[in-house]
């Protein structure tokens, strides 16, 4: 159990106004339940040297168990909510990698949810706090652009305009954006493609889209052999619709009919991470519902793995009230998400399937939340090892976050940016022509390094060069 002792050593003094410390009004269930699960961490240290941020600073603030000591202090109402303890919550990436390595399974990724949410609740009755711990352009995407699948839907052909007019190119030789956080943001942006449509016949083809948004259902082509839900995202659909295009060209062409319920929206991890908990569970059973009742599907897929394990934890969200039918429905549907890449990896008929051959290296980068919380990182040397000639490695680092972390870049640009440089040094050092990811937030904020370095190593998702090897149109 962490002592006052603990939270005095990393320089925060007690303090008796409680106007600075967590009023008592606010010590619900929740708090209460932080307070617990705190007292389980016994400060072994063995989470430092697996967490990013104590590498980079060597600060006990920074590191899970000192987060730990801080968060418990500030809920017992013991040390002051300032803006100090505030910066070292934020500077948490929620990677989650001091979990897979905690003796006691702490669960610090539920603990750094619960001190965000704390420090909104603070932070709604005073703007001034609220606008000093995150960027307006964060703020705004998570509010009225990524919580609204039509909005996003809607971009699409404009981000389309503006890629192939020439504009962007103007602004990016212009450094018209400086070094805002929007230039930062516009550096991630990829090539935007539209959604595909269903083909009839052989599947060989996939027509040429459409700028509303992806279809209800892609049946199956030649031999049937089950049906799957597939759970879009909300920055996907707009800026990794490649990925989410090639994940419908393998699944009907290995024989599964796909179903994409048009009510989804975004999964709300950006937003729980945020301490946005309404929000969050409004998302989660909006989610839900959408699924609910598609007719004897094998799985819910996911292609982002920070999508996937938000998704896979629906279950123990209190979103739900608990013992509730909804929360019986959440578990069931929690209980189907799969990784699309452990999906694949269990097809049994592999070995029938002809793909061309690749000639070349393919670094793979194992996305926290896929390492750490879905621990499915596996599937992807396995499904990309299938192609001939490939050479598949993993990328030197793999226990270590890039960065990107939802929109952690946005925030801490200084620390995403180291980070991320130690995925260019083990990227320059692999010699590879591919990087493969599963998670769209990493590919975006490493294809932007690469970018600025002028290397020609091309990322993409696993599935999206399985898709290729298969034949499926450019």
């Amino acid at each position: 159990m962490l002592s006052e002792r603990s939270a005095a050593g990393l320089g925060f003094q007690f303090s008796g106004n409680p106007s600075e410390c967590v009023p008592d009004s606010s010590r619900d269930a929740s708090i209460e339940s932080l307070i617990a699960e705190a007292n389980r961490c016994v400060a072994c240290g063995l989470c430092l040297p697996h967490c990013p941020t104590y590498r980079v600073t060597q600060s006990e603030a920074d590191s899970p168990r000192g987060r730990i000591a801080l968060m418990s202090g500030v809920a017992g109402g013991r040390i002051p909510m300032n803006e100090r303890f505030i910066l070292h919550i934020d500077r948490c990436l929620t990677c989650r990698a001091c979990e897979a390595a905690c003796p006691n399974h702490v669960g610090y990724g539920g603990l750094v949810d619960e001190a965000r949410a704390m420090i909104r609740m603070s932070a709604d009755a005073d703007g001034e706090r609220s606008a000093s711990r995150s960027s307006w352009l964060r703020r705004w995407l998570e509010t009225r652009i990524l919580a609204r699948p039509a909005r996003l839907d809607a971009l699409r052909p404009l981000v389309r305009v503006y890629q192939r007019s020439g504009l962007q190119a103007v602004v990016r030789r212009s450094r018209l954006l400086g070094k805002s956080r929007l230039a930062v943001l516009e550096r991630q942006l990829p090539r935007v493609d539209l959604p595909c449509v269903p083909q009839e016949g052989d599947g060989k083809g996939r027509g040429t889209g459409t700028a509303s948004g992806w279809q209800a259902v892609y049946p199956a082509t030649g031999r049937v052999r089950g049906e799957v839900g597939l759970f879009l995202g909300c920055i996907a659909r707009l800026a990794d619709a490649a990925t989410l295009n090639a994940t419908l060209f393998v699944l009907n062409r290995l024989g599964y009919t796909v179903h994409i319920p048009p009510a989804q929206a975004c999964c709300g991890a950006l937003h729980r991470h945020g301490g946005d908990k309404p929000t969050a569970a409004r998302l989660a059973r909006q989610n839900v519902a959408a699924f609910d009742g598609l007719p004897g599907v094998r799985a819910i897929l996911s292609t982002a793995s920070g999508c996937g394990a938000r998704l896979a934890e629906y279950g123990v969200a209190d979103a739900f009230p608990a013992a509730s039918a909804s929360k019986r429905q959440a578990e069931n549907f929690s209980a189907g998400v799969m990784d699309i890449g452990a999906f694949l990896a269990a097809h049994p008929v592999w070995d029938d399937v002809p793909l061309a051959p690749l000639p070349h290296g393919i670094a793979v980068h194992e996305p926290c939340s896929l390492r750490n919380v879905m621990r499915a990182s596996a599937h992807a040397y396995a499904l990309l090892s299938r192609i001939p000639g490939a050479r598949v490695v993993p990328l030197a680092g793999n226990d270590q976050c890039c960065g990107a972390a939802g929109t952690y870049f946005l925030d801490q640009p200084e620390m995403a940016q180291a980070l991320l440089r130690d995925k260019m040094t083990a990227l320059d050092a692999s010699g590879v022509r591919y990087l493969a990811t599963s998670n769209v937030g990493c590919a975006l904020h490493i294809a932007s390094g690469l970018l600025e370095r002028g290397s020609g190593i091309e990322v993409l998702h696993p599935v999206t060069l399985l898709a290729r090897q298969m034949g499926m149109p450019s």
